[in-house]
Parts: structure tokens; sequence; C-alpha cells
């Protein structure tokens, strides 16, 4: 459908586009002779074109916005007339318009009615009053009003500043549509004081359809306003609907709204019909719509007998459902008769019918059965039909799950491929109609073997994309809001390997009666011309009929003021007898539309209908809207002022609505301050003001990221966030869209939520949203919790055999993290009942397997999902399936002949398990003989696992060998084994042991062998014992304890390694067999030499002051020889600044060394080692401590230096002792001084004082001091520090901190005859006194 616009002549037209498609526009857009300037709506980058002279144009009143933009090799998108005195035409190919503007004195871009309308008006036609008479719906009013008031603005004038924060995304064109069109109803959204006298207008009314419940009372809604208040009627059925006859109906008190009650009994279907409410007072008379009232129905689902369903393999099926009709028309579902719902996909799904599809029929799909359930809307009910069975025959019998993932799982199973066809709808082509506005579902059903792919197009063009939505395995397309410009060709495609098939659906688009300019209310002084307009489209095209008062228009008195034509009403001097409600009504086929106007006859001067001075706070680059409402007859004309000036605010950031309202376009800074609005009429004038203040907006600047945690973790979402200090600031988290519950392993703290231990429930998305009670932000994460796998579940076994089964089950969740392994363990119930033992091990990608099995077992299978994290939790159990028995296939494993004793040998096997017993009773033959004298073997049966063959010969080699058996018979022959009986201790030890000594901590051994008869047993090896005797060191005190150097094998020598050097040790060496250790050789004697010694103990470093550094060390633990000296590395360094090393010796007797500091702000680090002849040992390290402050040290260490900071310490420290002499002096006069009540309580302004503000002190104040380790002269003695000061008294903490300054108080200690007296005689320090002069 082509829309016809005009533009008026002019030198210049200026037209505005958005369009994905910004070049080449010059194909598409064609002004002979003219230049046309183009600039893109959205962000205001430009299309150009040199070629065509198209340049950029920033400068614009109105633009025209289109939703979509055809593609530049589409140039029948825009087709141009010839431009000269007429108009020029634009066809415009079907697109959606949200607003139309121009410049009127640079050309009008208008509809042809609107062109065709100005196209004889003269120039320079004043302004039009709200109730001129007029033939333009009220969007083009508010643009021609708007055209009229227009002039040029400057270069960037519509720039529409930063998007505001809150705007994460770029909002669709319907949302800037919506935002114009509400801000363009505001030119009608005048309305009556109520305190003045008006005609009813209906404010509230129940739907046209309206379908009730018929278990509640029936609600018909209708209430109206006006003044007087008016009275109520109805009719049904367009009959007089008399209310006083009916008990059961009422009408609600000051409203017209009928309520049916039913508590008393009565058919609701009895009042089904066509209800229409009437509001009449003096002035008039007001409809409702016609509503249509109908009784919601649920019928029962018919009673039938199913018979099973018989159909092959890959053949298609069509469940139908057939539900009950009802009102209004049910929600159909599948679901099995045990409620389990149907799981559908591309072969087998639901159709908009109802019916349940199945493009091919596959064996599982007789594991279940099939029935349709209807719920209803308002009984809430769900009405189940019997269910159906589905009979598969097929060339496959066996239901072999692993065949589901087979790449060619049809003929796996034997079905023959097919090409597509329909199932729905039927044959090649159909057609469809649907109503303007609707929902359009088209739908394409297939079947076919392989399954079928759908694919949708449009003949001619494309899917309209922003309002086209594939649903159901891409077997139905519906697109929303339908438009004349969705009708045409659709048809969907149905392939797969062997084929496809298609199916055009013809659409046709009619269209129930929509507004194209509804009646709006007339309000009009005495003597004033108006007009009321009636303007609906539809198709086919509705018809306009008009009354008044309810009644037709015809049928009415006659009105000299008053004239009739087509869909207009034109009043011309009207009068107060002229009020009255007038009605249009515009109908087809599809449906209608009635609206109400009332025309109002008034005489009022201007009057405000809002509070005064009212305060508003509106956040920065938004826009926003100060209102005035304000009434008067004649209309006011209104003008906004701020902050006292002169000129009136209209244009630019500034847009004036005709309700009062002052729009502004983009807030900033120096919009700020106070508006006043005034109204004006030729009966007076009245005004009110408006305070704007202007706030900063709301940001979050650091969002919270998506994150993936595992469970039993520690997450962190941030969110910081930046607002206007004057405003309360609320930051709350949302989990799924909804209020997050902070709980105990959550923690909300200002900028961040942190989550502890995080669970599988953790999961989702977190929005923070920071707000104020202006604005808010929003910004979401998404937390993904890796958990272990649920357990599998649903374990079956199938395809039994007497060695093998097929084991299936049905994956759980894998919680975000894929499943790498199944394990599948068992259980049986006769050798370990309970324990359950790993089968086999299995990928993630499958869910059956088969398992082999051993004889005789009773079975019982579960399965375990591994995954990254962890392992699930085991399945349940399997049913249990138990394997007949055979004989024994192999015989018990590690066959061992060991002796225990001497004179025995105790042979021991790994008993067999239940999966290797094959059937019952399992027993063992233990056969035994002398090695290599062939005698005849020794046999036992035997049902543990271990036998014992007494009186044997000390370690004699014997064959062994062990068989199975078990009821069904005997193993196979056992392999043989050698053992050997008890072995005895030795009886002979080495000889001609030599020792060499290699070094001060090892030797070398050396010996000979001893007969190999006298082992009497396996040899291990020779051992040699060994002890430390003694140190060569004088009073150097040794243990004692006995080691041991083992020498595996028939060997002749050997090392013994870490021995003490300059030692004194004793050895003796053994053969040891199985049984023990032999006799001891002769003890050999022999001295290490001197070593290194170790490194010294408790190497100390201290650091009194910055001049020097004291070390301090212990001799070392072990000298291993005599001492000689120590030797002392160390070297200065300061960050990555290292001095030269110094080296220092010293006497073996010397533990102690000062270092004197080259400067007071390197460190130092210090190796210490001691020597002996051989040399030096192992050395220690330490590090000089860091200074306290070094930063402070660092600034201040030349200042100390300085002569000018040596003397202002000087007469510091003069003036503190001139001010202790002093103290003193006066004490000895008896003078005053605040006295602390109790010992070690510091003095304070709160302790108690004479008027004076001091005690007297007794006679008793001539003692010395009590206590005191110091006089005024003393020294302080040093304790542990040198930079601390000793306490005056006993108990004491006073100290000087590291910059000098003195911490802490003194305390002091009384003698014991203070408790004699009254007095206080406390012994006094010289701080003391210094805080008795303050």
């Amino acid at each position: 459908m082509l829309d016809e616009w005009a533009i008026a002549p002019s030198p210049l037209p200026y037209l505005s586009a958005s369009c994905s498609h910004p070049t080449p526009l010059s194909s598409i857009w064609k002004f002979p002779g003219q230049r046309l300037n183009l600039f893109h709506n959205s962000d205001l980058s430009c299309c150009s074109d040199d070629a065509e002279s198209l340049t950029c144009c920033a400068t614009r009143e109105l633009c025209l916005s289109i939703s979509s933009c055809q593609a530049p090799n589409t140039p029948t998108a825009l087709q141009s007339g010839t431009s000269g005195s007429k108009p020029i035409t634009l066809h415009l190919k079907s697109s959606r318009l949200i607003d139309l503007c121009a410049i009127w004195d640079a050309g009008v871009f208008l509809p042809a009615a609107v062109a065709a309308a100005w196209k004889g008006a003269p120039s320079g036609v004043p302004r039009r009053r709200l109730n001129e008479a007029e033939t333009l719906s009220s969007v083009q009013k508010a643009q021609l009003q708007r055209l009229e008031a227009a002039r040029p603005r400057g270069p960037g004038s519509g720039d529409r500043g930063p998007v505001p924060r809150m705007a994460r995304q770029q909002p669709p064109p319907w949302v800037h549509a919506a935002i114009l069109f509400s801000l363009l109803s505001l030119s009608t959204a005048i309305e009556i004081p109520m305190d003045l006298s008006q005609p009813p207008t209906i404010t509230k009314q129940s739907v046209k359809d309206h379908i009730v419940d018929p278990r509640d009372n029936i609600l018909i809604e209708c209430e109206a306003k006006g003044n007087p208040a008016p009275s109520f009627h109805w009719t049904r059925n367009s009959r007089f609907f008399n209310i006083a006859k009916d008990p059961r109906v009422s009408m609600r008190r000051r409203s017209g709204t009928l309520v049916i009650d039913f508590r008393s009994g009565g058919r609701p279907e009895e009042y089904e019909g066509e209800y229409q409410c009437f509001a009449r007072n003096k002035f008039g008379t007001a409809l409702s719509n016609r509503i249509r009232l109908q009784v919601s129905k649920s019928p029962l689902w018919p009673k039938e007998n199913l018979d099973p369903v018989v159909v092959q393999e890959g053949a298609p099926l069509t469940l139908q459902c057939n539900p009950p009709p009802g009102l209004p028309s049910p929600v159909i579902f599948w679901m099995s008769s045990s409620m389990e719902p149907i799981t559908q996909d591309k072969r087998v799904s639901q159709g908009h019918n109802g019916d349940l599809y199945f493009s091919n029929v596959m064996l599982q799909d007789m594991q279940t059965d099939y029935s349709c359930n209807a719920r209803f809307h308002f009984t809430h009910t769900i009405q189940q039909k019997n269910p159906f069975n589905l009979k598969v025959l097929t060339n496959h019998p066996y239901n072999d799950s692993s065949l589901r993932n087979h790449p060619d799982m049809y003929s796996a199973r034997g079905v023959a491929e097919r090409t597509p066809s329909f199932m729905y709808p039927q044959g090649t082509a159909s057609s469809q109609m649907v109503l303007r506005g609707m929902d359009l579902l088209l739908e394409c059903i297939a079947s076919g073997v392989p399954t079928p792919d759908i694919a949708w197009y449009k003949k001619g063009g494309d899917l309209p994309s922003d309002k086209a939505k594939l649903e159901n395995f891409n077997k139905a397309l519906r697109i929303t809001n339908v438009s004349e410009e969705d009708s045409g060709e659709y048809f969907c495609l149905a392939s797969n390997k062997m084929g496809s098939i298609r199916h055009t659906i013809s659409v046709r688009v009619k269209a129930a009666p929509y507004w194209l300019d509804e009646p709006k209310n007339l309000i009009l002084a005495p003597g004033e011309d108006g007009r009321l307009v009636c303007r609906a489209n539809g198709n086919p095209k509705p018809t306009v009929q008009w009354m008044v008062n309810g009644e037709p228009l015809q049928s009415a008195p006659p009105n000299p003021n008053r004239e009739v034509a087509g869909d207009t009403i034109i009043f011309r001097d009207t009068q107060i007898s002229s009020r009255a409600v007038y009605q249009c009504n515009t109908s087809n086929e599809h449906g209608y539309l009635l609206a109400n106007a009332f025309v109002s006859v008034l005489d009022v001067p201007p009057r405000m209908l809002s509070p005064r001075n009212q305060l508003i706070r509106v956040i920065l680059y938004n826009r926003t809207r100060l209102d005035c409402p304000f009434f008067g007859s004649p209309i006011p004309t209104l003008r906004w002022f701020k902050n006292g000036q002169g000129s009136n605010l209209d244009g630019g950031n500034y847009h004036v609505y005709e309700n009062g309202s002052l729009e502004i376009k983009m807030i900033r800074k120096e919009d700020q301050g106070i508006y006043t609005c005034v109204a004006t009429n030729i009966l007076g004038k009245a005004e009110n003001q408006v305070r704007l203040e202007v706030k900063d907006p709301t940001r979050i600047y650091r969002m919270p990221e998506d994150q993936v945690a595992q469970r039993g973790t520690t997450v962190q979402l941030e969110c910081r966030v930046k607002h206007d200090p004057s405003l309360k600031l609320t930051v709350s988290w949302l989990k799924d869209d909804e209020p997050l519950y902070i709980g105990n392993r959550m923690k909300k703290e200002e900028d961040s939520l942190t989550i502890f231990g995080v669970a599988e429930r953790d999961q989702g998305s977190y929005t923070c949203v920071a707000s104020t009670e202006l604005d808010q932000d929003l910004a979401k994460a998404y937390l993904t919790v890796l958990g272990r796998p649920d357990r599998p579940r649903d374990l079956e076994l199938t395809d039994l055999a007497e060695r093998s089964v097929r084991l299936t089950w049905i994956p759980g969740d894998d919680n975000n993290s894929p499943i790498t392994d199944y394990v599948v363990q068992f259980e049986e119930d006769q050798f370990q009942p309970g324990v359950w033992h790993d089968h086999s091990k299995f990928p993630g990608s499958v869910n059956s397997a088969v398992l082999q099995l051993s004889p005789y077992v009773n079975y019982q299978f579960r399965v375990i999902a591994i995954n990254e994290v962890g392992s699930s939790h085991p399945s349940l159990p399997s049913e249990r399936y138990r394997t007949s028995g055979a004989p024994p296939e192999s015989n018990p494993s590690d066959v061992k002949g060991e002796g225990t004793r001497k004179n025995n040998m105790e042979i021991t096997w790994t008993p067999m398990n239940a999966t290797s017993a094959f059937g019952p009773n399992l027993r063992y033959i233990v056969k035994w003989r002398r090695r290599e004298t062939r005698e005849t073997w020794n046999n036992v049966t035997v049902w543990g696992s271990r036998y014992v063959v007494g009186q044997t010969p000390v370690y004699v080699p014997y064959e062994i060998r062990v068989q199975a058996e078990n009821d069904f018979g005997k193993g196979p022959e056992p392999d043989t084994v050698i053992g050997y009986s008890g072995e005895d201790y030795p009886r002979a030890a080495p000889t001609d042991v030599k020792i060499r000594v290699l070094n001060s901590t090892a030797i070398s051994l050396q010996w000979n062998r001893v007969y190999s008869d006298t082992v009497q047993g396996q040899l291990r090896e020779y051992r040699a014992y060994y002890w430390r005797e003694s140190s060569l060191l004088k009073n150097l005190w040794v243990s004692q304890k006995r080691q041991q150097a083992g020498f595996p094998g028939d060997r002749l020598r050997g090392v013994v390694s870490r021995l003490f050097p300059y030692s004194n040790y004793k050895l003796e060496m053994v053969v040891v067999n199985g049984r023990g250790d032999g006799p001891r050789s002769e003890t050999k004697e022999f001295t290490t030499p001197e070593g290194v010694p170790s490194a010294p103990r408790r190497f100390r470093v201290r650091q009194p002051n910055l001049e020097t550094i004291n070390l301090e060390w212990d001799h070392p633990e072990h000298p291993n020889g005599i001492l000689i000296g120590y030797t002392l590395k160390y070297v200065a360094f300061n960050g990555t600044k290292v001095g030269k090393q110094i080296v220092e010796n010293f006497s073996p007797n010397q533990t102690k060394f000062t270092v004197q500091r080259a400067d007071p702000v390197s460190r130092y680090r210090f190796s210490l080692s001691a020597r002996t002849q051989v040399g030096s040992g192992e050395a220690v390290t330490e590090e000089s401590p860091a200074p306290p402050n070094e930063a402070y040290t660092n600034n201040q260490a030349d200042i100390a230096t300085q002569g000018w900071f040596i003397g202002l310490m000087c007469a510091i420290a003069l003036l503190v002792l001139i001010l202790l002499i002093v103290c003193f002096i006066k004490r000895s006069r008896g003078g005053k001084y605040p006295v602390r009540e109790k010992k070690d309580v510091p003095l304070g302004p709160e302790d108690p004082k004479e008027e004076d503000g001091s005690f007297d002190y007794s006679d008793e104040d001539n003692k010395p001091l009590q206590g005191s380790q110091t006089s005024l002269d003393g020294t302080i003695k040093q304790q542990e520090s040198d930079d601390s000061l000793v306490d005056y008294g006993e108990g004491g903490e006073g100290q000087f901190n590291e910059d000098g300054s003195f911490i802490g108080q003194y305390t002091v200690k009384k003698d014991k005859e203070e408790t004699e007296g009254n007095e206080s005689s406390e012994a006094t320090s010289p701080v003391n006194a210094i805080y008795s002069l303050a």
C-alpha cells in the first residue's frame, strides 16, 4: 500500500530520514532542479553524495522518521514527480511513519490532504485556535501550529546532547515514537474543572467482548463524570433494561456499574446479550460502547474409546486433539497419562490447532502414551482426553538407544528415506486473512525421512525483522502487530537430503475501523466557532454515523448554528443552548468505534489548576516537562518566563504545549531557576511559579562483571556509584530480576556484594540498582557456578545375555561443567555384600553401554558422573541381574611359600573375588613337594587363603601349586611357584674387617664373605654397627648412641658416611638374613680427622642508635676441630645501591663486635662463619634492622647536624632546667600543688580543688622524695633500650617515643605511714612539678 505525500513548492525543501543505507541516496531520492539536504536523524551523521550535490544539513525544525529503509539496490523505495509550480508528490513504499515535519519558510513536507488545505490558505494566516474549524488530525494540527510559529535556528540546535546514563542501550525507533506521540497528545489535554458546569463524560467501561466466569457475580462497568453528576440507565439488545424489575440486578451508588447477583440462584446464561450504558445530566447524554456479555464455557470432553494406533516405523502420524469448544478457547498441551510432558523437537511437535504431529515415527515413540489436555482459563480446570497408545511396526525390534546418536540413525534402523511432504496445510497453496494490529501466525508442518528443516520467505522482499519471529522449531512464523504492508505471498520451504517442497500462503490484511482523527471535547465561548471531526479508516472503508445525546442526528431538533459535512460538524456563533454530547459511530464488517465529544459553552476568566510554587527536581541532560494546568473560556493564551525575564520561553530547547506544559528537551545546569507561567484571555490573567533544580545523574562507574566460580568459593561483585550528593542514594541488588535476600552467606557493602561458599542456587543474573528519588542506574552481571554433576537417574538393564547386559541411564545436570566420564560400579550380595567395585569407565558423551559380566554373580549397578569439579553422588542402584554358573577360568594369584618358623612353610594366596568364582562353594586345591626330589605331590583342599606345612628342614625350596574349584568343576592347571621353608639365625660373622678413613665424615669398609651354609636362609645384607666413643676436644660431651649402616646382597665392601669429624669411633659387623642378625665380628676402632665447624649460634644484630651497630654470637654447636677464629663479612646497602664489602677476622674467643655506621640511612648485611685449620665452616647471615621511621629519618638526617638546630635544643633544655628549679623552690616554701587522691591516677581537670584551685601540703612536704631512683642532676638508669626513660618510683611505664617526645605517665610509691593519717604525702617527680605550674 502506498501513502501519498506532497511537498509544497519552495526553493529548498528539507527532508530528514533515519536510514541504515545512507549512500548512495541519489539513486532513490531525486529532485530535478533542486538541492536536497539530508542528515541522519538518530545520531546526526550525514548522508552525502557529491555527484548529486547532496550535503548534510543540521538545521531542522521537524523530521520524517521511517522505521526501515530499503537497500540502495531497490530504487523503487521512493519515486519523485516533477518539480514546478505544483506540489511535488512522493510515493513512499509502505513504511511506518512516526512523525512528519518540515520548515514552513523553506518548504512544507505534508500529507497530500494537508497540502491541499494549505494550498488555498492566504499568506500570513493567523495562528489557529484549538476550537477553530479544522479538517486535520490532532497530530497534523500540532504540526501546523508549530509550522506557523517556526523560525530558523542556528546550527546544532537539533543536537540532543549526551544520552542519559540510564539508557544502557540505544532505544528502538518505537521508543522515540512513543515519546513523540505522548508529547503531541498534550495539545488535547485541557479539561473543564469539575466545579464548572459540564456535560457527562464516560470515564470507565467494560470491554466490548465481556466474558465472565459463571461462578461469580456479573459486573458490567460504566462510570462517568459531569456537573451536575449524571444519572444512568441501560439498554439490553437495543431495548430499555428495567433494572427495578429484576431483583438480582442492581446499580452501584453514584455509578452506572451493573451488578448481577447469583447468590440466591439463577442462571448466568439468561443474562447474555448486548448492553449499552447511558450517562445523562441536563447538558447532554454520553454513551458507552455496546458491551457484548458472554458467559465462559468449559464443556466436558466427549466419551470415546481409542484403539491403539498402529504405524510403520518412519511413517508420518497425526494425533488429533479436537478439544471441546470453550469460551474462550482452551490452551492445549500434550502429556502422558502419568502427567509427564511429551518431549517435543523438530520431529515431534504440537500444531497451532492442538494436534500432535510426528514427521516420522520411531520405535522409541511407543515407550509412552499420548493424552491431549485442555486448560480453561476462567474455571482454572484441565480436562484430559483418553490417551493414545502407539504400536510401531519395525524391521529392527531392539530399541538400541546407542543408535539415537548414530550419524545415520534411520538407515541403521532400516527405515527408508523419503522426500518431504506437507502434513499441514495440505497442498501447495493456501490463503489467510488477518486483521490489522493482530498477530499473523503462519504454520507449515512437514513429514519426511530424515526430518525436514523448515525455512520461511516472503515473495518480493524480506521478512520484517523487527516483528517477525520463528516458533515451534521453525515450523511457525509469527508477525506481530500486522499492518497493510505485511500483506503478500509467503512461502515455507521443507527440505531434507532427499529433496525439498514448498507451500505458498497468500496473506490478506483487513482492518477494523481505527481512528485517524477522533472527535475531542469542544470548549467554546459564546459567539465562537468550532468543529468536531470524526475521521477513521479501515478495510473495507467504514461508514460514519453522528448522534447527539444518544439519538440519531437526523431525528434531533434542528439547530441553525450547526452544519453537518460528512465526517465533520461545524458550529458557528455558538450559544449556551448549543451544549450537548455528540457521538460518532464508525463501523465496517470487522468492528466499530464509538466516541463521545461534548460541546460546552462557557465564559470563565483564566485560572490555575495546580498547586502554587511547586519544586521540581530533574536529572541533568534529561528531558522534562513543567506542568501548568489552566483553564478559561475563551481558551487563554499561555506564556512562560524564567527568573522574571521578559522574553517568552518557546523555541530552541523549550516547547510550550496547549495544556500549559513547558517541555525542556535537554536539561542543562543553566536551566535551573524559577519559571513563571501566565495564562491570559479577554476576561483576565492568572499566573503560577515552578522552581526547577538540576541534579547530577546517578552513574555506576565500576560495574559488576560476569564471573565463573566453583562451588564453595567466594565471589565479589563490584558496584561503585557516583551520584548527586544532595540526593539520598540507595544501592540494592536483584537476582534474576527479583529482590535479592541477603542471607548469612552474603555480605552487602557500600560498593560490592560478596557471596561466601557459592552454591548452585546462587547462579543467575545479579543486577546492581543504584537509585535516588529522581533516577536510577542499573548494571547486570551473570554468575555461573561450576558444580559437581547431578547423579544419573533411571538406570535400565536391557539386552540381557549370559555374559553381558546393556546398561542405560539418563544423565543429570552437568552444573555448567561438561561431564567428562561415567564410572559404572557393581555390587554383589554373596562374597562382599554392600561393597561397591568399579566395573568400567566410559566417556561423558555416552549414556548407554554394554557391560561384560562374570558367571554366577548377582549384579547390581550404579553410575557416577565426573566433571572437572568432581564426582556426582552415585545413582540409585539398578535392578539385580544374576548370571549362570561355570567352572573357574582362573586360579588365585600371588601364591607364596614362606616360613614363619625355622621348621615350617606357610603357603598363602590372594583369594578370588565374586566375579572370578564363577560358581558356589569356591575352594582351593593346594599341592606341594620338595624341589628336585621328584617325590609325589602332597595335596589338601582349603576354603581359606593360607595353609601351613609343618616339620620342614631349615630353608629348603618347595614346588607349590594352588588350583581353584567350585561345584561346576575345577579351574585350569595352575602354575608352579617356588617357595622356601623357614630360616634360622646365621652361624658366622664377617672376618678380616678393614677400615680406611676417606675424610673427616666418611670411612671405607672391606670384609671377607661368610660361607653360604652358615647363613641358614636368604642373605639380606651385611650390616655395620658403629658408635662415637669420644671427641678429640677436651671436655666436649658426645652421644654414644649406636648407629647402623646396611650393605644389601652378597657384597665385600661399603662406605659409612655422616660421621662427626675429630672423633673416636668403634665398629662391629654382622650377617643378616630373614630371621635376624648373626654373631658380631671383632670390634674395630678408628679416628676421624679435623673438619670445618658448623655455623655460629644465636647471631644477633642490634642497633642502639643511628651511629653504631652491635653484633653478638655464640660458639658453634659442632666445632669439628680446634677453632682458630671467626670471619665477618659485611656490606652497606640503601635500596638498590650496594657498598664495598668489608672483611673482619676475630680470635676464637671473641663473640662481640661493634660497627660504626658510615651514615644513619644505610642498612647493613652481615655474614659470619667460624674457622678451623681445615677452613671456614657454614656462614650465618643477618641484616641490620630498618630505622623506625625511614622517611622521617631520611628527611631530617641533615637537620640534626645544623648549628641552629643544636642551639635550639640547648635553649629548650635550659628552659626545662629553670622550670624544675623554680618548682622545687616553691615546693620547699609550702606552696600549693594539685594532688591526686589515688595512687596511679593521672592528674586531670576533674580533680577536686579548693577555691584557688589547689590543696595545701602538710609539714611532711619537707620529706625527701620517696621511691625515686634519680636526683635532679642524676643520670637515668638504662634498662632495655637506650631510647627509654626509667620510671620515677615503681611500676611506671613512661618512655620516650621514637621522635623524642614523652609518652606514658609517672607513678609514685607512698610510704607505709601514709595510711596512718589523713594527709596526702605523694612523692613528687620533676614531671609532677611541671604539671603543678600549669
